[in-house]
């Protein structure tokens, strides 16, 4: 077993083993233990619930999440390589990253109904402004001396920006949609809660509303587990195609 897997399966031990001792003791009567928490998970998985209600939450989220990351980066690009476009677009994207988003969901809703649009956009505002900012400063870092290489090989900037640039800013490209990735999820819980109860959002209201707090903890963390998932994922996915620009994780 490798050292990272060891440490991220005692992190999680820890956690757990905390999480059970505060639910005996109790530190709250709306406070179950972790065994009484994945009862509640198993039975939500075996018995349907939880299937359909992901297959409702994964809608806004997938689409949110894509159109973000591909949005995110393209924006993040152009406001790296030019300091015009960074002077223009660049706080947009701060004051949409500082804005309190419970404050603009009404004006959402009003402006696009209690559909999957609102959702949606939901989603891009939470994750798509650490995206493009994470990625503007990747860019915008590059070393000179390695784009000055490139152009002393005759390189294109088209071959700069794809085998110099993109690459030198990977960790920290990667390092955005991880944290944007994050963002999403937020936002999708939020905006079942906040917008319509459906999907997990709806279990945990309405698990909330008859006291079954069980399920309201189990719906949580399902959706702290799919988060990690992904996370993990988009880990695995940066060391396939930047393997050389690997620098590692802390828990490495």
């Amino acid at each position: 077993m490798n050292r990272s897997l060891l440490l991220k399966l005692l992190s999680a031990a820890l956690v757990f083993g905390a999480w059970e001792i505060a639910g005996r003791i109790p530190i709250s009567y709306a406070f179950p233990t972790f065994l009484e928490a994945m009862s509640s998970l198993a039975q939500m998985a075996f018995d349907g619930t939880l299937l359909r209600a992901y297959a409702e939450t994964l809608k806004p989220l997938v689409l949110g999440v894509a159109i973000s990351a591909v949005l995110g980066i393209g924006f993040g690009l152009w406001i790296g390589l030019s300091a015009r476009s960074e002077w223009v677009f660049s706080p947009i994207f701060i004051v949409m990253q500082a804005a309190p988003l419970a404050a603009l969901i009404p004006l959402l809703v009003m402006a696009y109904g209690i559909g999957l649009t609102s959702k949606v956009f939901v989603v891009c505002i939470m994750a798509m402004p650490v995206i493009v900012l994470n990625t503007a400063g990747a860019v915008r870092n590059t070393p000179a001396s390695l784009k000055e290489m490139g152009q002393s090989f005759l390189a294109s900037d088209r071959q700069v920006l794809l085998k110099i640039v993109i690459p030198a800013a990977s960790p920290v490209i990667f390092s955005g949609l991880r944290l944007g990735v994050s963002a999403g999820f937020i936002g999708a819980i939020l905006a079942e809660l906040k917008i319509t109860p459906t999907g997990v959002g709806d279990i945990i209201s309405y698990s909330r509303s008859i006291a079954d707090y069980p399920s309201m903890y189990a719906a949580i963390f399902s959706i702290i587990l799919l988060a990690v998932v992904f996370l993990n994922l988009l880990e695995k996915l940066e060391n396939y195609l930047f393997e050389g620009n690997n620098r590692g994780y802390v828990s490495d």
